[in-house]
């Protein structure tokens, strides 16, 4: 019997080679069967009788005790580049007031007043299916068609505007007293839409110098084409719509008066009849080019459903279906 290791020729029956001390007998790890020191796989089952090759193991997942963890990459993680242009209704709710009413309350307390905002108004979004894609501090950014679209994205949207000043109308601000707002704060171009119009103020906004309980905002939303997808560092990433349409719902925002929802006419398109509006005329908007018109939306109207909309309005007449009429009407 020839051994593997040194080549030397060992009498039959040997199990060692008399030259080197070389196994001449290779043991099954398997079964325990006895084969020649030259296979490589056991004559009784088939198993492997030499060693499989081990993959390399990463130092990665052994340290030394005391060593210092692997420092982080400081290569920026590449962002998904992946993007959706879809129809989106944008909403933009500011606090009144709060700089004068950063000035009057303690920071802590301010904190609390400002999350009692913030959990009324999402309490009335997710209602209404919309998503809060940012808290600006006390204003929010909030999309109706995303991630999940609606046939009356529009409509939920412009509830949701009228639910959050009731809601915030009845919420007592945490017990604290919030002032009206103070010259140039809350008295933007949405008070020059009222005077222009001749509309009277809110009845729940309080004359310069009072005091009102509840809190008030203002709210405006446009409908329109974007483009939604992820933006940022490997810092912070945050998943953003981008386009004309949230920098007018910015703008409607700013022209809006306190606790009043202002739309503009692609909105109103979408809503008219579903709620009683009024025109508030065309605006200068900056950045636009051309006047946007602007409408107020005062109350949600009686009537239920676009096709309801359509009848008010006036249907179509039916042509060349007298049989079908016919039929209709007998049955």
């Amino acid at each position: 019997m020839r051994c593997a290791s040194c080549g030397f020729e060992n009498p039959e029956g040997a199990k060692f080679c008399i030259e080197c001390a070389a196994p001449l007998q290779k043991r099954c790890p398997s079964c325990g069967a006895v084969n020649l020191p030259r296979a490589k796989f056991c004559a009784e089952c088939g198993s492997p009788l030499t060693a499989q090759p081990q993959p390399p193991v990463s130092s990665s997942r052994f340290q030394v005790s005391g060593s210092q963890p692997p420092l982080p990459s400081t290569q920026p993680l590449a962002l998904r580049s992946e993007a959706e242009r879809r129809q989106l209704t944008v909403m933009f709710c500011d606090l009144v007031g709060s700089t004068a009413l950063s000035a009057q309350l303690d920071p802590e307390e301010l904190r609390e007043v400002v999350r009692a905002y913030q959990e009324t108004c999402a309490t009335v979004i997710r209602r209404y299916d919309g998503h809060i894609a940012q808290h600006l501090g006390d204003g929010l950014l909030v999309y109706f068609g995303y991630p999940a679209a609606h046939e009356d994205d529009a409509q939920r949207a412009v509830r949701a505007g009228l639910g959050i000043i009731a809601a915030l109308q009845s919420h007592p601000s945490a017990g604290h007293e919030v002032p009206s707002p103070l010259a140039g704060e809350g008295q933007g171009e949405g008070a020059k839409i009222t005077a222009s119009t001749g509309s009277t103020p809110h009845p729940g906004l309080p004359p310069q110098g009072g005091k009102e309980k509840s809190l008030q905002v203002r709210i405006g939303i446009h409908t329109g084409l974007v483009v939604v997808g992820e933006i940022g560092s490997s810092e912070k990433r945050e998943v953003l719509a981008l386009g004309e349409t949230p920098n007018l719902a910015a703008r409607l925002q700013g022209l809006a008066a306190p606790d009043t929802v202002v739309i503009s006419g692609a909105t109103y398109q979408l809503t008219q009849g579903l709620f009683d509006c009024r025109d508030l005329g065309p605006h200068e908007v900056k950045g636009i080019s051309t006047p946007l018109p602007v409408y107020r939306v005062l109350r949600e109207s009686d009537t239920r459903s676009r096709f309801e909309v359509a009848v008010r309005t006036g249907l179509t007449p039916l042509v060349g279906r007298d049989e079908e009429l016919g039929l209709l009407r007998k049955r």
